[in-house]
């Protein structure tokens, strides 16, 4: 599942966004844009419509549960 990510940058009026592949990764995105960039305005999921930063993370524990687990 695809997720993108809305960010207001402090020195723009423009809204910009980023896409990534899976929660987790945008949970990382969303981290590191908070603390550089400037305010976070959505997150959209294509089979979720706009979703909360309590749900994403909902989202990635799922899917750190579905994917399978490799031992070295």
């Amino acid at each position: 599942m695809t997720y993108t990510i809305g960010f207001l940058k402090r020195s723009n009026l423009a809204v910009l966004a980023a896409e990534v592949s899976t929660a987790h990764q945008a949970l990382a995105v969303i981290a590191s844009l908070e603390q550089s960039v400037g305010k976070l305005e959505f997150i959209r999921s294509p089979q979720e419509g706009e979703i909360g930063i309590e749900m994403l993370r909902v989202l990635a524990k799922e899917e750190a549960e579905e994917m399978p687990q490799t031992t070295c």
